[in-house]
Parts: structure tokens; C-alpha cells; sequence
């Protein structure tokens, strides 16, 4: 087998991060999110492993939940729309679109810094119907590639705590300028969160990486009030928390009247159209 080399930043780094937590999960039994390509990928890549201490076989299953979180949503816009447009940013080595496996009426992009777009391209077989756009999430230059016919899912997990909040404003605003119709998910963490996951980034890459704390959905709206929330929950009560460790699910029953620690990890889902109509669909 031919080894994929990768050129080590920070950026490929926490893309390999992930990535190995997937893989992890896939040899757990049970497994959250089953991901054999993310193994596959592992194999492929010349680079040890071992040093990624951010990710083990404790903190895999998080990770894992948390993409199956957005695997399913994924497959609920697309169960809602057979003809749709799916743009994964900051997509990273993510095999969430051999996951879902959209049908044939669905377009799917997955944008990210071209080094890491460059690896993806080495690791993953090509398939109909999906583009990789090699782009800053943060550039205006990947919106004009993809198509505003279809209603749009924007997926951005594990991406806009590593951004400032006027970028990411900013990113909204082009998103609902340019499609007009569809539903942005993303991930986020509170001012708790932020503060406790650049604690471990520092140990793991010597820097802290993380900027934007988002609190409550209020925020979003306020810098974007085209953008309607249609979900806020904590990470630690979406459905495929109930996949974690007993542990963590005493833990979170302990913790639900403390919101800074309930609220450590959040899912979002906003809604935009040019007539506005409140349900997950994103009609």
C-alpha cells in the first residue's frame, strides 16, 4: 500500500485529530459511529499515531457522538429535500459523505485549506456528484462555486470556535447572502468550554486555539437576524449522548441545573429563507 506523507501544521494536525478519533471509535465495541474508512484512512497515512495524546480510547466516543450527531441531521435535511445541495466547511478527513451516501439528486462539497483538501484527494475514491473546494472557510472565493438552485444544508462541525466572532458573523452573513434558503449546523462552546479546551490544545500543539464563545443562540441572531434558531441543545443531551459512557450520562444528570458546565458543548441549527417558515426542514 502506498503511504499517504502529510505535511505537519496545526491545521493538518487537528484534521488527523479527529480523524483518529473516528478510527478509535470504529475498533470500540460498541461503536458510535462504525466509520471504517476513517480506519481505512488511518492505515493510509504515514504518521504516528501515538503521538496524538488529544485523542484516546476515553475521549474518542465524544468525538464519534458528535459527528453521528451531524450525520444525522445531515440525513434529515436530505430525507426532507431528494434534491439538495450539502457543503461540508471546514470539512477536514471527514468520510461524513460516504456516511450519509446522499442520493442522486444531491450535491456535495466539502471545503478546506488546500493542503488538507490535497490529503483528502489521496485518502478518499472519487463519487458522483461531490467536489472538494480548496478554500479558507473564512475566503469569499468558495461560495461562488457551489450552486444556489437546491435548499442548502451547511454542515460546520468542530469549526467556528477555532474562528473570531466577526469572522464568523461575517461567514454567516455571506452564507444567507448567497443561498438564501436553507439551514445552517454547526457546533460551539461556551465561555467554560473555550476556556477548558485551550487548556488541553496547549498541551497538545503549545498554543491555544480556540476564540469564538458562543453562549446562547441569542448572539447569532442578533449578528445575523436573517438566521432563525430552530435548535439549541447541549451536547451532552443530543440523542447520540445516549451512546457515552454511563459515567458521563450520571454526570450530565448531575449537572442540568449548572448551565456554564451543561452547556460546555452546544448544537445549533438555524434556519434561513426569503420567506421564513419555523420547522427543521429548512422549507
Amino acid at each position: 500500500m502506498t503511504q499517504v506523507k502529510v505535511r505537519l501544521d496545526t491545521v493538518m494536525e487537528t484534521a488527523l485529530v479527529t480523524l483518529y478519533g473516528k478510527a478509535i471509535d470504529a475498533r470500540m465495541t460498541p461503536s458510535i459511529l462504525g466509520d471504517e474508512m476513517a480506519v481505512q484512512a488511518i492505515e493510509k497515512i504515514d504518521y504516528d499515531f501515538s503521538r496524538l495524546k488529544a485523542m484516546n480510547r476515553r475521549v474518542a466516543p465524544y468525538a464519534a457522538a458528535r459527528s453521528k450527531h451531524f450525520d444525522d441531521w445531515t440525513s434529515e435535511f436530505l430525507a426532507r429535500h431528494e434534491r439538495a445541495t450539502v457543503v461540508h466547511l471546514g470539512a477536514g478527513l471527514d468520510p461524513r459523505v460516504w456516511r450519509v451516501n446522499p442520493g442522486p439528486g444531491v450535491s456535495w462539497y466539502d471545503v478546506d485549506y488546500p493542503e488538507v483538501i490535497d490529503v483528502r484527494g489521496k485518502l478518499f475514491p472519487a463519487r458522483s456528484n461531490y467536489r472538494m473546494i480548496a478554500s479558507s472557510v473564512t475566503s469569499p472565493d468558495w461560495l461562488t462555486q457551489v450552486p444556489t438552485e437546491a435548499p442548502t444544508l451547511i454542515v460546520a462541525e468542530g469549526l467556528t470556535m477555532y474562528l473570531h466572532p466577526e469572522q464568523g458573523h461575517e461567514l454567516f452573513s455571506r452564507i444567507v447572502d448567497r443561498f438564501q434558503h436553507g439551514v445552517i449546523a454547526f457546533d460551539g462552546h461556551n465561555w467554560l468550554g473555550i476556556r477548558i479546551v485551550n487548556i488541553m490544545l496547549q498541551r497538545a500543539f503549545g498554543t491555544p486555539l480556540l476564540h469564538w464563545a458562543i453562549n446562547d443562540q441569542y448572539e447569532v441572531e442578533r449578528a445575523e437576524p436573517r438566521l432563525h434558531c430552530i435548535d439549541a441543545l447541549s451536547a451532552l443531551s443530543a440523542p447520540s449522548a445516549a451512546a457515552l459512557p454511563w459515567s458521563t450520562r450520571m454526570f450530565t444528570r448531575l449537572i442540568q441545573p449548572l448551565r456554564p458546565l451543561r452547556d460546555l458543548g452546544l448544537y445549533f441549527r438555524y434556519q434561513f429563507s426569503s420567506a421564513r417558515t419555523a420547522h427543521p426542514g429548512g422549507e
